[in-house]
């Protein structure tokens, strides 16, 4: 199994890059958490943390409609 820790700070490295998540952000209209989820190849919960957290970056913003998030550049 390869070790997917950094070797200087021993922290886990991302599988999913931030880039990965704002691509799919700015290609699908209407992009969901789960249709960014299913973009990127991650689970509806591991994309829900990271988009979170480019909003809190001010990368992105988000907006409810009908009980969904639509997330924007």
């Amino acid at each position: 199994m390869p070790d997917d820790r950094d070797e200087e700070s021993g922290k886990f490295t991302q599988q999913y890059q931030s880039e990965a998540f704002l691509e799919a952000v700015s290609s699908i209209n209407n992009a969901t958490t789960s249709r960014i989820a299913d973009e990127v190849g991650c689970s509806y919960d591991l994309a829900y943390r990271r988009l979170k957290s480019l909003e809190e970056e001010d990368e992105i913003k988000r907006e409810e409609v009908g009980g969904s998030f639509v997330w924007m550049i």
